[in-house]
């Protein structure tokens, strides 16, 4: 798809008014309409040290713990809040912690041992595709 300008765009959304709002102040707002999916679930075994860094996995709530060896499991999913329920069942199918949880934009961050990880991104994907009957995508690992 080619990218057009802005005008262009103005053009094509008001295209009966255009030259009526032309060189008046427009606001343009963007909307989001999620659905129901889970759209990124990857599993990363034994990172080295500077991706729990660059995560921020090393401060605030887990600031001096050492997560060296353990692995992390990242989801995302829309709509954004179902990412509470997500952390609730990851918390209750495995030994994990919840590294990142953000209600905002949908992503949890789980860190734990590779087979806990794994159990638990399994088993959240699971109950989202069985129970509530979000579309899923496949569980990648590296």
């Amino acid at each position: 798809m080619a990218r057009i300008t802005k005008e262009e765009l103005l053009e094509k959304l008001f295209h009966e008014d255009y030259e009526h709002l032309k060189g008046k102040k427009l606001r343009l707002t963007r909307l989001r309409i999620p659905g129901k999916e889970v759209c990124l679930a990857h599993i990363i075994s034994a990172p080295q040290a500077s991706v729990y860094q660059n995560l921020g996995l090393h401060i605030g709530v887990h600031e001096g713990e050492d997560h060296t060896g353990e692995s992390i499991g990242l989801i995302r999913f829309t709509p954004w809040e179902a990412v509470v329920v997500a952390a609730d069942v990851a918390m209750k199918s495995a030994d994990v912690q919840i590294g990142f949880m953000d209600r905002f934009c949908g992503s949890l961050i789980l860190t734990g041992g590779l087979s806990e990880i794994q159990t638990a991104v399994e088993d959240v994907v699971r109950f989202f595709r069985e129970v509530l009957g979000f579309h899923t995508c496949e569980i990648h690992k590296k």
